[in-house]
């Protein structure tokens, strides 16, 4: 699975908009969509806070594990 569907099934799991989730990353829900849909590579300090919020590992979110493993 890519970095930019986990992105999407992760956000989709938590019942959260774009918009919630490019706030809570710092940038517009426009770059954000950018980044699920694979047109802009996400920056690596982004997926960490992601991973952080989401509570999994960035191997998860990288699409090198299938199982993601709690950070929480």
């Amino acid at each position: 699975m890519s970095v930019y569907q986990r992105l999407k099934d992760l956000r989709e799991d938590a019942d959260k908009s774009q918009e919630e989730i490019a706030k809570i990353i710092g940038t517009s829900q426009s770059y954000y969509a950018q980044y699920e849909n694979g047109k802009r590579a996400i920056p690596f300090e982004r997926v960490v806070v992601l991973a952080r919020y989401y509570g999994v590992s960035l191997d998860y979110i990288a699409g090198l594990i299938d199982t993601p493993r709690s950070l929480k």
